[in-house]
């Protein structure tokens, strides 16, 4: 694996940490995405296993059904 690739893997892994955390703080589970156009629980799942890559467009999404502001899930620097 190249360097970047490991960079990129350990980003994804950092922020699949922090979805996950804030998700739970939240109180919000998995299943509660099956409503949201754009997204899926199996979706949600990928991504807090860093499995899939994000889009901006669905950081947008989950950081509203957070409530939260989008740059909540990408402070990660741990």
């Amino acid at each position: 694996m190249t360097d970047n690739k490991r960079m990129n893997k350990q980003y994804l892994q950092k922020f699949a940490k922090n979805l996950k955390r804030l998700r739970k703080k939240q109180g919000i589970k998995q299943d509660d995405f099956l409503s949201v156009e754009g997204i899926s629980r199996s979706m949600i799942s990928m991504i807090e296993t860093a499995k899939t890559d994000i889009t901006l467009s669905k950081i947008k999404i989950i950081a509203d059904v957070l409530k939260l502001p989008h740059k909540d899930l990408l402070d990660f620097d741990d």
